[in-house]
């Protein structure tokens, strides 16, 4: 709970909360009570985009919503006495509305908003004549003018503790991450090709490195926003941590399969598995540290830990050289990874504490390279324009759901509220059935339960100022935790409506209200869940390029890693294009797990052939494992190399990578193949890696990669194979 409420999410809230209260009681002081309610609503409709980014591009991240919003808000005051023209309004403005959604993530809150200007202009008292429009509408402008002004200073005067908690929200998602990949250290009785792993580690394995991916993005785009004084380049020197931890993390999976299947190294796996678990309560242990103010605490070096596990006595001398590794010194490899990750937690609390230099050289080659931009494009409006682009069907889909959800509200008995019917469908329905069944649910369950504590609340008939201050704190937590976890705030948003209605009303008592309230809402969530199902656009439709877009990030990501420049370079120079290549081969393998998960929740008969799709991002995230290992020599350990042993290998290891994943895939049937580690494991004559030339391991780590590149290949056939081979056929619509 105290790391809730130290969240950047709930200091967002806070702050916009604080702008509502403020600009609210200024206008009311200044224009009185009922220009107060009209500023109030332009607070609101400018507070969805209102969320943690950037300090550059804010204010006109912020101008769309009032700009759009204000004449909207004046057409529905002025048509709100004729239910026809106002329907006829709604329904187009809706669809460009959702047509914004083009822009993502930056576009959806944009959306929103606008919504939220007609909607909210809806629930206010009807004016009579374009005059009264036009100093409501008036009033609107001031609040909202105010409130993006005050938007914009308060997010600059928030920066540098947004930077902070931002951090430790991904130190956090790491240490999460750390605890699913411990749990694999489980051993088990029989060997297994990984496509066997129990499916729910594994689901959330992936989904785990999904929501680190996710994470990191809005870590870069703050974080490394501008990084000039000291302590925002230790900031931003821990990222830079972060992103070799969790390649080591990746790392740390190689060979394990094989240890599992040898009884004798249960004991040493558990021990392993002790240490990632101790590693990751250090890193939430810095995390608190950041969310609190504090230095954190020296963290206990393991690698004296890891040095005494005891290992069964089949370890060989270190002078035989054999055919393939022995289990004991994969064990040996395993635990020296560990060590690796151990080095980065390390290295990650000296920075924290201000007792290691940031690495200046990464953080400039970061600073601009990796974080999103702030300029509005055009792009993404004129690449709409085709029957099977999403963000267009959920645009004609939204405004149909719109004026069907209006045309009921006005034929209900009730329809003096008919707003709160199409508020409903604007917050539920969503690009995905998925998505729209978690926010029906959580919509439904929220009103419900706010609607109990509102009718309890106002039983009591409580003061004035005790309501006021009810409806601070409900604003603040229905937008703190509008993206995080929608259920509460549905719950903060009932209150919020309910309450803010009471005080508006004052004569009027709340049942009759809570029963309507409900009722609208059972009404508005059916809409969304039923126009789901019209010109719907299924995640098989999204499937082939995300396959492609991932198979294409893997051969440049291999090419660039496996290059000569690092093996002949004098220093760790950084190099950029390597780590856009890698963070696009993790960006796109998180949109893949992403788009799997939703389709989880969509009609059997139209999902896409998971089991393939499963195994192709537990391959992916192999290939990059091995990819990781070869880089971490190649860095790390390049004095143990021989170079004219290996450079010739590396290109071919690239060449063989990019013939096997860089091209288009091919759909039709294929064999399954066999893991790379059964026929590969005795090819190679493999020393013992602590004290003889680590050559030989490199060429295992080349030889292990390509075979999962062809594993790859496989696996985007299977995916793409015709009907007859066992995948359902494309939906008509």
């Amino acid at each position: 709970m105290m790391r809730v409420a130290l969240s950047h999410y709930i200091t967002n809230g806070l702050s916009v909360a604080f702008g509502l209260v403020l600009i609210s009681a200024a206008v009311h002081l200044w224009l009185g009570p009922v220009a107060a309610s009209a500023a109030t609503v332009g607070v609101l409709v400018c507070a969805p985009p209102d969320m943690v980014a950037p300090r550059r591009g804010k204010f006109f991240q912020m101008l769309p919503a009032p700009l759009v919003g204000l004449p909207l808000f004046f057409l529905v005051q002025w048509l709100h006495a004729d239910p026809l023209a106002l329907g006829l309004l709604l329904v187009p403005a809706t669809f460009m509305a959702f047509v914004g959604m083009a822009w993502g993530k930056r576009g959806m809150p944009i959306a929103i908003s606008v919504m939220f200007a007609m909607i909210f202009s809806m629930a206010m008292p009807a004016t009579g004549g374009v005059a009264g429009a036009l100093e409501r509408t008036l009033h609107f402008g001031i609040g909202a003018g105010l409130y993006v002004v005050y938007a914009t200073l308060a997010h600059a005067a928030l920066n540098r503790r947004y930077r902070v908690q931002v951090m430790a929200d991904l130190l956090l998602t790491v240490a999460a991450l750390m605890r699913v990949e411990a749990r694999q250290f489980a051993p088990r009785d029989e060997t297994r090709d990984v496509r066997d792993a129990p499916p729910a580690l594994l689901g959330q394995l992936l989904k785990a490195q999904a929501a680190l991916a996710d994470q990191l993005q809005t870590t870069r785009d703050i974080v490394l926003e501008s990084p000039r004084t000291p302590r925002r380049q230790r900031l931003a020197s821990m990222l830079v941590i972060v992103l070799e931890m969790r390649d080591q993390l990746l790392a740390s999976e190689l060979d394990l399969d094989a240890l599992k299947t040898h009884p004798n190294h249960a004991a040493a796996l558990n021990e392993m598995r002790q240490v990632l678990d101790s590693l990751a309560d250090d890193i939430v242990a810095l995390a608190d540290a950041l969310l609190l103010g504090r230095e954190p605490a020296r963290v206990a070096d393991r690698r004296p830990r890891l040095a005494a596990i005891h290992l069964p006595e089949e370890v060989a001398s270190s002078a035989v050289v054999q055919m393939g590794p022995t289990i004991a010194m994969l064990a040996r490899g395993l635990a020296s990874r560990i060590g690796h990750i151990n080095d980065e937690v390390l290295h990650l609390s000296a920075m924290a504490r201000g007792e290691a230099a940031p690495d200046l050289a990464v953080v400039r080659a970061n600073w601009q390279m990796f974080v999103s931009p702030t300029a509005w494009s055009w792009r993404p409006l004129r690449t709409l324009w085709h029957w099977d682009a999403p963000p267009l069907r959920h645009a004609i889909r939204a405004a149909l759901a719109i004026g069907t959800g209006y045309a009921i509200a006005v034929v209900l008995p009730w329809g003096s509220h008919d707003y709160w019917i199409l508020l409903t469908i604007v917050v539920v329905l969503r690009g995905s059935l998925s998505q729209t069944l978690e926010r029906r649910n959580s919509r439904v369950a929220g009103t419900l339960l706010g609607c109990v504590l509102a009718l309890g609340l106002l039983s009591a008939h409580p003061a004035p100022a005790l309501l006021l201050a009810v409806v601070t704190i409900a604003q603040a937590i229905a937008h703190g935790f509008a993206v995080r976890r929608y259920l509460i705030t549905a719950v903060a948003a009932t209150v919020l409506g309910l309450v803010q209605a009471h005080l508006l009303n004052t004569g009027a008592g709340p049942i009759f209200a809570l029963f309507e309230r409900v009722a609208d809402t059972l009404i508005g969530a059916a809409v969304a869940w039923a126009f789901c199902y019209v010109l719907p656009s299924w995640e098989r439709r999204q499937i082939p390029a995300l396959v492609a877009r991932t198979l294409r990030a893997q051969a440049l990501h291999a090419q660039l890693a496996l290059g000569l420049g690092q093996l002949r370079a004098v220093d760790n120079t950084p190099e950029l294009e390597w780590r856009l290549a890698r963070r696009e081969a993790y960006d796109s393998l998180s949109a893949l797990v992403q788009a799997t998960q939703r389709s989880l929740s969509e009609p059997r008969a139209v999902r896409p052939p998971i089991e393939p799709l499963e195994h192709l991002q537990t391959h992916s995230y192999q290939l990059l494992a091995q990819l990781s290992a070869v880089k971490s020599m190649l860095v790390l350990r390049r004095d143990r190399l021989t170079p004219a042993e290996v450079e010739g290998p590396l290109a071919r290891a690239a060449e063989r990578i990019q013939q096997a994943v860089g091209s288009a895939p091919i759909a039709g049937p294929v064999p399954r193949s066999d893991p790379p580690s059964a026929a590969l494991a005795g090819a190679i004559p493999l020393p013992d890696p602590f004290e003889n030339d680590i050559s030989p391991w490199l060429l295992r780590r080349l030889d292990l990669a390509v075979g999962l590149a062809t594993q790859l290949r496989d696996d985007a056939a299977r995916i793409l194979q015709p009907a007859a081979g066992g995948a359902v056929p494309e939906p008509a619509g």
